[in-house]
């Protein structure tokens, strides 16, 4: 028997968000029925609003989540009823050449559930990254659920769904970075501040952060940021070179994903260097530079898609971190909010008053 839960849909592009009636099937071969309790609301989130990922409205937003396994279909294997699971948008299919060359954090074939959750009148919901999780209970693919410690805040541990996950991954498993490394990264928001800590985790020895807004600076310190640059007041590449012997960094990352922000990141980083791209740009964006630069300079250039992450691996892995004291995660949850107030967390975001809004459900 299918049910009926309060969910926050898109409807048609630029639109404000709405709460709707959403008619969750029972789980099918391979599915999960999972019990929302906590979804953060992301800036991709406000991109399926606005109709940058694609034209397939209606959306069911939402996809930082945890919650609860309520049901399973048939074949389920990796959870079961009562298990507490963060939400992923990586359900590696072990089948695809990444897969079977060991690189299932590339995976290019990810699963999601083949029903699909509709509104009471049959059109059938496009679900954010897979997922929709803005809502009460949702139909998902059985590899999109991790199990987790339950003893963790549930809006902290949804947290690690998207965000979270794609700045520490960034850190830790794109850009490797270890003891005694140099980082900077530009741009403090959520992810950027998660990088940040992920830095901070594996021991850098100087990070700096890099914005234009002075209260972003200051949140970074407490993230682990060692120096912060006001890109506003100095030349961005060139305090950043001042603050490594001048030098530059071993590890630049650009959070924020510009043409502008990304050169900086591309000169701000020491000979043989590493410049990680994790701030998603708009397809029109394009960057000019001589190409001898790339030559001369060496290193990596490197774009690092969801932290690079296998979720069964590092979501309990961080988790624990956290529950330890080692990893401040709960620090991203800027407020607590209803499922009615997600259009106004979408301007906060905007306006940069908040890291995560966590809608509780």
């Amino acid at each position: 028997m299918s049910q009926t839960v309060r969910g926050m849909i898109s409807r048609r592009k630029g639109a404000p968000v709405e709460v709707a009636d959403i008619v969750v099937p029972d789980p099918g071969p391979g599915e999960v029925v999972v019990k929302i309790l906590a979804c953060g609301v992301c800036h991709t989130d406000l991109t399926y609003r606005e109709g940058g990922i694609n034209d397939n409205y209606p959306f069911l937003l939402g996809h930082e989540a945890s919650g609860t396994v309520e049901a399973i279909g048939d074949g389920v294997v990796n959870v079961e009823p009562g298990d507490f699971v963060v939400l992923n948008w990586r359900a590696v299919c072990g089948q695809c050449r990444a897969c079977k060359r060991g690189r299932p954090h590339l995976c290019f074939d990810t699963f999601n559930a083949t029903q699909k959750m509709t509104l009471t009148d049959g059109t059938q919901l496009s679900p954010a990254l897979g997922i929709g999780a803005f809502v009460e209970k949702t139909l998902v693919h059985e590899g999109q659920c991790t199990k987790v410690d339950p003893s963790v805040d549930p809006a902290v541990a949804g947290l690690l769904g998207c965000g979270l996950m794609a700045g520490i991954g960034a850190a830790i498993n794109t850009g490797a970075v270890g003891r005694d490394d140099s980082v900077a990264v530009i741009g403090c928001g959520g992810v950027g501040d998660a990088v940040i800590a992920g830095a901070a985790l594996v021991g850098a020895k100087t990070i700096i952060a890099v914005d234009l807004d002075a209260r972003k600076l200051e949140m970074a310190r407490e993230f682990g940021a060692t120096h912060t640059v006001n890109a506003a007041e100095l030349d961005a590449v060139t305090a950043i070179q001042d603050l490594t012997g001048g030098f530059g960094a071993d590890v630049v990352i650009d959070a924020v994903g510009r043409p502008t922000t990304w050169k900086q990141a591309f000169y701000a980083r020491d000979l043989a260097g590493t410049v990680l791209l994790v701030g998603v740009p708009t397809p029109a964006m394009q960057v000019e530079m001589p190409l001898v630069d790339f030559f001369s300079y060496g290193g990596s250039l490197k774009s690092s898609w969801y932290g690079d992450c296998l979720p069964e691996r590092d979501f309990p892995t961080l988790i624990d971190l956290h529950l330890q004291g080692r990893l401040p995660l709960d620090k991203f949850v800027s407020e607590r909010i209803g499922l009615e107030d997600v259009e106004q967390a979408f301007q906060k975001m905007h306006a940069g008053n908040v890291l995560r809004s966590v809608v509780m459900l």
